[in-house]
């Protein structure tokens, strides 16, 4: 029988066990970097930076985590589609500006500038504009607003518990909205969460198929 997943945080490893988190305090951007380097490869864990707290987060993301952030994905595609919009996407994407702060969305969608991804395997906030559209779906943490207004990322959606929510940063801050800038005819923050749902108990295909099929009558 195996016994429990050490929980292990250095300069050279991390391994967490699914599901947890930890906050190192008095961190700085150096400290953030050399944590980037010791996750090598492990695309599961997150790490966030704010020097506005001087914290670096790592989180390990439930099961259950991939799958709703994998359907809502799709259904955000589907309706990009639907539209005949251009756009590229990409999870995980590291967004970090220099000094200040870093996340890594567990999705983002360059929409207005959908060229911006295009042959490029990091972005450069110094020089690149911020996704148009992140998202977070949080199951084991609570995303960060902070981090995310210093990245000057546009739109943002946390999905929790069965609820959409809907942040668009403004010049005092993130407002939450009833409606999706990106999508101003869709009432994705209703409509959405059903499907996600929908996913979790019948499957993603079908919940995908019957999204498509809404969207004829749209």
């Amino acid at each position: 029988m195996a016994g429990p997943m050490v929980l292990t945080v250095s300069p050279t490893q991390i391994k967490l066990p699914p599901g947890s988190e930890v906050t190192l305090r008095y961190q700085t951007w150096a400290d953030y970097e050399t944590m980037l380097e010791s996750r090598r490869d492990d695309a599961a864990i997150k790490i966030r930076f704010s020097a506005l707290t001087q914290e670096i987060s790592i989180m390990a993301p439930m099961a259950g985590h991939g799958r709703r952030i994998d359907i809502l994905v799709d259904l955000v595609k589907a309706l990009l589609s639907h539209q005949d919009r251009e756009w590229d996407s990409s999870h995980p994407l590291t967004l970090k500006r220099f000094q200040e702060a870093g996340a890594e969305p567990d999705a983002c969608f360059y929409i207005q500038n959908w060229q911006t991804l295009l042959g490029k395997e990091r972005i450069d906030l110094a020089t690149d504009p911020p996704p148009d559209l992140a998202i977070e779906v949080d199951l084991t943490s609570l995303t960060s607003l902070d981090i995310y207004q210093t990245l000057k990322v546009p739109e943002l959606w946390i999905y929790r518990q069965g609820v959409l929510k809907i942040y668009v940063l403004e010049s005092e801050g993130y407002n939450e909205s009833v409606s999706s800038p990106t999508f101003p005819n869709v009432d994705v923050k209703n409509i959405f969460p059903s499907y996600i749902e929908r996913a979790w108990s019948a499957g993603s295909s079908m919940a995908l198929r019957e999204f498509r099929d809404l969207l004829k009558t749209l």
